[in-house]
């Protein structure tokens, strides 16, 4: 798998045309819907490979925080294309950087995989670009974009289908996951085990231990993945576009932790006050802040996501006049503090 960072500098502005945005499935009929304050939907639209002149396609994969609260924790979007097209990567630029954008290629070129780690606020929409190479002409079938997150229990707007011309569209219905066992479930705390798990409905999934993603890779019977580093005894899950499962059993790390992560470092924050009622944004850039909690005064920010080198978060409501410490909090320790004030 060739894996990638988020590239900074990609023209946001792109001009597509919109060949179709391929309707929502929704998961097996239940009688009723889940309602999940959480939410997340995703589209697919772009224009394909031209022939005459010769020259790549360029698609774009959306996706919106379509609920009425913060999106939270890992979000898994996929991308698969019909044989006879492959594409070298997707694009992401989302400013401000207060987030985490890997993903990956099959080595055929047909199956690319993306996760993003970041609060996104409820209405943001965002999107990654990427290249299509081939001859549309002969090929046949059509792409099918997912998404999925953890904190999401509303299985609509999960799939979007994309099909090429000449084909009719085949509607994709994500089954509710299931897991059944882990053919390995134990570990160094390193990381680096190879486990399989299997169960059903997997396909397009993310496999979380310990709510961390563990890269590999998932059929609709079975993930093959690679455990990231932990301690303890950690719950894995599989999230997909039909939802979330719990393994049965929990993988348990035995030996020595992983390193810790480099201390955090605050070397800027604006604005450096703000009333006391609260709610004021604040930027903060610095190092080492991946998966950073902020707090202001020893109080969690109202709303906060991170990146490597940039945070953003709201200051919390209820302080009294004056000034107040703002850290940044990750596996790798505190931050030394920077100051923020309070203005009556």
């Amino acid at each position: 798998m060739i894996t990638r960072l988020a590239k900074a500098g990609f023209a946001a502005a792109l001009s597509v045309t919109i060949l179709s945005t391929g309707a929502a499935a929704t998961a097996a009929p239940t009688g009723t819907s889940d309602v999940s304050a959480q939410h997340v939907t995703v589209s697919l639209n772009g224009y394909l490979p031209s022939t005459a002149p010769p020259g790549p396609g360029q698609m774009s994969v959306s996706w919106t925080s379509a609920g009425t609260a913060d999106l939270t924790g890992p979000t898994h979007i996929t991308l698969d294309l019909p044989q006879g097209l492959t594409t070298d990567g997707a694009m992401f630029y989302s400013t401000p950087y207060d987030y985490t954008f890997t993903e990956s290629v099959s080595p055929d070129g047909r199956h690319l995989d993306a996760v993003l780690v970041g609060t996104r606020r409820a209405g943001f929409h965002e999107f990654m670009k990427l290249k299509v190479y081939g001859d549309p002409t002969k090929a046949s079938g059509q792409l099918v974009a997912t998404i999925g997150n953890p904190n999401d229990t509303d299985p609509t707007g999960h799939v979007a289908v994309l099909p090429l011309p000449g084909n009719a569209p085949v509607p994709v219905v994500p089954g509710t996951p299931s897991v059944a066992a882990l053919d390995t479930a134990t570990g160094p705390g390193a990381g680096g085990t190879a486990v399989t798990v299997s169960g059903g409905n997997l396909s397009h999934g993310m496999v979380l231990v310990g709510g961390v993603p563990a890269p590999g890779s998932c059929t609709d019977t079975a993930c093959t993945v690679t455990t990231p580093g932990g301690t303890g005894s950690a719950p894995v899950s599989v999230v997909t576009p039909g939802g979330t499962a719990a393994a049965p059993v929990t993988f348990d790390y035995t030996g020595d932790p992983p390193p810790a992560p480099p201390t955090p470092a605050v070397s800027y924050l604006g604005p450096a006050g703000g009333p006391v009622a609260g709610g004021t944004q604040v930027a903060i850039a610095g190092t080492d802040l991946t998966y950073g909690t902020v707090s202001f005064g020893g109080v969690p920010a109202d709303r906060f996501s991170c990146g490597p080198k940039f945070c953003t978060a709201y200051a919390p409501t209820g302080a009294a006049p004056g000034p107040v410490d703002v850290t940044v909090t990750t596996a790798g320790g505190t931050s030394a503090p920077v100051t923020y004030t309070y203005a009556a």
